[in-house]
């Protein structure tokens, strides 16, 4: 099945969010069967409150080794090794196993 990313709208703070085809494959691959209701910020803010943690996490802006699109880890990028986004991260890990 090919799937195509999809625009939702989160229900904590109502801004639209991109449900990618990627995620999409990843939930699929899981059997979740419902699609996500919050934005990635709302999902991680809300994580961080479920699990106790006080202070906001630290993220790096930069560019995905794979696409070229600028995105954010929680992790100090070193330059000795490539970083990826999300869906680049997740395609080369489907490929190796």
């Amino acid at each position: 099945m090919a799937f195509e990313d999809k625009t939702l709208v989160c229900k904590d703070c109502g801004k639209e969010f991109v449900f990618t085809a990627g995620e999409q494959e990843f939930y699929a691959e899981k059997g979740f069967e419902h699609e996500p209701v919050r934005c990635r910020d709302c999902r991680d803010k809300r994580r961080r409150q479920r699990d106790g943690a006080t202070e906001e996490r630290k993220m790096y802006k930069v560019i995905c080794a794979g696409c070229g699109k600028e995105t954010e880890v929680p992790f100090e990028p070193k330059g000795d090794r490539p970083v990826y986004c999300r869906d680049c991260f997740n395609a080369r890990r489907s490929r190796r196993g």
